[in-house]
């Protein structure tokens, strides 16, 4: 490596946290310097390298193609850095472990195991993050992110948890004992879909259901829609191991099910991982052939 030709540290740390935190003011914060700073830094950077990693969008700043590529670069590089000197230095030690899942996920299979953790590893402090939205594991913040998926996110090291299919399912107390043919059928019903996540809508128009809409929809966190279509309250689209229970007890019907490679999937940064991250892995890991219902 010629040391050289790499432009400025403090220029790429600059750029670094401009890309994450998406302002020069931000930034500045960040580093702890100006926002002006930030703004000088960025512009010594491009001369260096000799093009436009930024440009203006309203009243704030994108990232031009080159410059989201130095980004994922540096986020990938200060990130194995910051994980390493906390490895070394006992930093992190005293991180709480962060757990990014959904609501549904979080109430029907993560809650009623993590005692289980807990009481073999008293010493780890978790704290967990329950929310539609996608949080990728990174240096300093999520841990192990546990979703829904096939498995395939790019950067990410992902491992099967549990396997299950997507279904469409309400309560006998909506819809009886009906059979039905096609979806479009269902929309003469209320519906109910999980916040951040939009799957029912999703679900409809992969089966060609684009021309009409439902008797109506309610957009509410996961673990309240399940508590919904138990009442009665509209047909909703999830995972199939979170309402098995349901199921079995005849408080929910499957009216579809769409069966493919998907499950819930551990889902890691690569690289070195904490001691209390490792932990929960092994922990995850033995409950891969577990009974579902605890």
């Amino acid at each position: 490596m010629n040391w050289l030709d790499l432009p400025p540290l403090t220029a790429l740390r600059a750029f670094a946290a401009l890309s994450q935190t998406g302002s020069a003011q931000a930034a500045g914060a960040a580093l702890n310097v100006s926002h002006a700073a930030i703004s000088q830094q960025i512009k010594a950077l491009e001369a260096h390298m000799g093009m436009a990693l930024t440009r203006r969008e309203g009243r704030g700043l994108a990232l031009t193609d080159e410059g989201a590529q130095l980004a994922e670069a540096l986020d990938e590089g200060f990130g194995a850095i910051a994980a390493r000197v906390g490895a070394l230095t006992g930093a992190d030690a005293t991180r709480p472990l962060q757990i990014s899942t959904t609501p549904q996920f979080a109430a029907f299979w993560l809650m009623p195991r993590l005692g289980q953790f807990q009481q073999r590893h008293p010493d780890v402090d978790l704290m967990v993050h329950p929310s539609a939205q996608r949080a990728d594991p990174a240096p300093g913040g999520v841990d192990v992110a546990l979703r829904f998926g096939a498995g395939q996110w790019d950067g990410l090291d992902a491992e099967l948890l549990v396997p299950t299919n997507i279904v469409v399912a309400a309560a006998p107390s909506l819809v009886g004992d009906r059979v039905f043919t096609h979806p479009e059928e269902m929309l003469d019903y209320p519906w109910m879909d999980e916040l951040e996540v939009s799957q029912a809508d999703d679900w409809l128009r992969a089966n060609g259901v684009t021309t009409k809409r439902c008797k109506s929809m309610t957009t509410l966190p996961g673990n309240l829609m399940v508590d919904g279509m138990r009442a009665g309250q509209g047909i909703g689209v999830l995972s199939g191991i979170s309402i098995t229970d349901d199921v079995a007890a005849g408080r929910l019907r499957i009216l579809f099910e769409d069966k493919g490679d998907t499950g819930y999937y551990i889902v890691t940064r690569p690289g070195v991982q904490r001691p209390q991250t490792k932990m929960l892995i092994r922990w995850l890991r033995s409950l891969k052939n577990a009974p579902l219902r605890q």
